[in-house]
């Protein structure tokens, strides 16, 4: 969709809605210490339990950063990698799955994303080791993996997030949704269920991708984020199938644009009425989208815009598709076929 959104929303426990631009990450560790992996590069934040002080740098760019309570000292911290080390007599008692999983985390936190996936691999038996390994294998495009991990990982169901809390690791994962929109999700089942409409996607396998998301809807059934996803793989898949553009107008019913995930919901009923030329429905619907301009993001406003210039122009309303057309080109010329279509 190409939205910027900048607000966090709260879609169901332990499922937040990150409303940014900075795309997907893998957060992880243990009390005190936390690592991001994700575009910027690998952000270290580690600090001690109750005190308040922490520290934040990134890794392999030589700069670090302290922070703390004004006025305090800087207390020393020990490296989240050693944190995530198993002692000699530790390991000879600890089982080799459980090692490699936190070898994996261990790794991640070095920023060492292959030797992190390897270890991982050795840990895929467990619901958790698979959970990471598909969601670093998806990171890093091999969708295939990532399906393999994930699906075992779903299979685990109530033991996810079992062994990772028995080390003290906190795994918390930044899957984006579309270009901007991304969910963070924990080890548990709606996670791996996420990782896996992503990596369907990938792979082009639709219908997993939609069975998926209606087994969230099952889980969540008034999450809107789950029916957004789910009506943009419709759309993208099944374009002019009038079976997905009707169940594309049921998933919108009784959303009432309270806020911009609501907006993006319209914008798909719209396109799918368009689809079924039911076109007085399609603009009604994208005017009461526009009446609430404030807090919406230029990229959503553009699209409902544009959205509602190709209706005006099916209903032979040429004038009125102009001036849409006309306000999209003063802000971003370059939007579309807007030049295009006003040389036109």
């Amino acid at each position: 969709m190409g939205f910027r959104f900048w607000r966090r929303v709260r879609i169901a426990p332990g499922v937040t809605l990150n409303l940014s631009r900075s795309g997907g990450s893998l957060s992880f560790g243990p009390r005190g210490a936390k690592v991001t992996v994700g575009r910027r590069g690998t952000r270290v934040t580690a600090g001690l339990p109750g005190t308040g002080l922490f520290y934040t740098t990134t890794v392999g760019q030589g700069r670090s950063g302290s922070h703390g309570r004004k006025g305090a000292p800087v207390a020393p911290v020990v490296a989240p990698e050693d944190r995530l080390s198993l002692g000699f007599f530790k390991r000879l008692v600890t089982p080799p799955e459980e090692a490699a999983l936190v070898d994996g985390c261990r790794e991640l936190a070095r920023g060492e994303e292959a030797k992190a996936l390897t270890h991982l691999r050795q840990a895929v038996h467990l619901p958790d080791g698979a959970f990471l390994a598909g969601f670093l294998a998806l990171k890093q495009g091999l969708a295939e993996e990532a399906r393999g991990d994930l699906e075992a990982a779903a299979e685990g169901g109530r033991r996810l997030g079992t062994v990772l809390s028995k080390y003290g690791i906190a795994a918390t994962l930044s899957l984006p949704i579309t270009e901007e929109v991304a969910v963070h999700v924990g080890p548990t089942l709606r996670g791996c269920l996420l990782g896996l409409v992503e990596a369907y996607q990938h792979l082009e396998r639709w219908d997993d991708a939609v069975a998926c998301l209606e087994r969230l809807r099952r889980l969540e059934p008034e999450a809107v984020v789950v029916k957004l996803s789910l009506a943009e793989i419709l759309l993208a898949a099944r374009p002019n199938e009038p079976a997905s553009l009707r169940r594309v107008v049921r998933l919108a019913e009784g959303v009432e644009n309270e806020d911009e995930i609501h907006a993006a919901l319209l914008l798909y009923r719209a396109r799918a009425l368009r689809g079924l030329g039911l076109l007085d429905a399609a603009r009604t619907t994208l005017t009461i989208a526009l009446r609430r301009r404030k807090g919406r993001s230029p990229d959503l406003l553009h699209a409902l815009r544009y959205e509602r210039a190709l209706v005006y122009e099916a209903l032979g309303s040429h004038g009125r598709a102009r001036t849409d057309l006309e306000r999209i080109y003063a802000e971003a010329p370059d939007y579309e076929d807007v030049a295009a279509r006003l040389e036109g």
